[in-house]
């Protein structure tokens, strides 16, 4: 006998504990690890102290301005330093007269070197997300990204992870909108849901389910 008699008393609530240790576990991983909980609220530092909620919020310039292939690319475009020198050749201070971060722009058009904008928001490279798809079809930026013109630094809004994405196409009449103001992040429906089923059978617009959809 290798073990006393008495361990047989034990073995059945010892393998009842560790099971329900082991079902914690992969709990506490599932939820805590989640996008949902390891990327909201993610604001890396930028090379630039570019302000959203001056450019986009105070002074009314539309997203697609500066990220222009937003309606015809599966990618946003990040702007490039001409872009940004498009004003800036004129306004090379800001309100309070403090022009050392339009300086880095200058500098930086000036020696041919792209800024290094770090991304704000990623998702796994085994997903496929076609921007122009969704813009076209009328869920608006604000859906994705949050109240970027209220933004002094850009941070991620939404957990961007599977579940999150079905939620709406499973239930695209609480996000679609006239496509004339899918930039318009101020924008509400007074009707939303009844105005979406509309445009949702106007427009065919049917959000697909399947894994090919995203996983290609």
């Amino acid at each position: 006998m290798v073990f006393p008699q008495w361990t047989n008393k034990v073995v059945f609530p010892f393998l009842t504990l560790l099971g329900f240790f082991l079902i914690f576990i992969v709990a506490f991983i599932w939820y805590y690890f989640s996008p949902k909980n390891t990327d909201v609220g993610y604001m890396p530092e930028q090379p630039i102290a570019f302000s959203h909620k001056l450019h986009a919020g105070e002074l009314g310039m539309d997203c697609r301005y500066c990220h222009y292939t937003v309606e015809k690319s599966p990618h946003a475009a990040i702007p490039s330093t001409q872009v940004c020198m498009n004003c800036h050749h004129l306004v090379k201070e800001n309100s309070k007269g403090d022009g050392r971060e339009i300086a880095k722009i200058i500098e930086a058009y000036q020696k041919k070197k792209p800024i290094q904008w770090v991304k704000v928001h990623n998702i796994a490279e085994y997903s496929y997300f076609d921007h122009s798809a969704h813009v076209n079809a009328g869920v608006s930026c604000v859906s994705c990204h949050g109240r970027v013109d209220k933004m002094e630094v850009v941070f991620q809004a939404e957990p961007l992870s599977m579940r999150w994405c079905l939620e709406c196409h499973r239930e695209p009449e609480k996000f679609v909108r006239p496509k004339e103001f899918v930039t318009d992040l101020s924008w509400h429906a007074t009707n939303q849901i009844e105005l979406a089923k509309k445009l949702i059978k106007e427009n065919n617009i049917m959000p697909r389910e399947d894994c090919n959809t995203c996983h290609r």
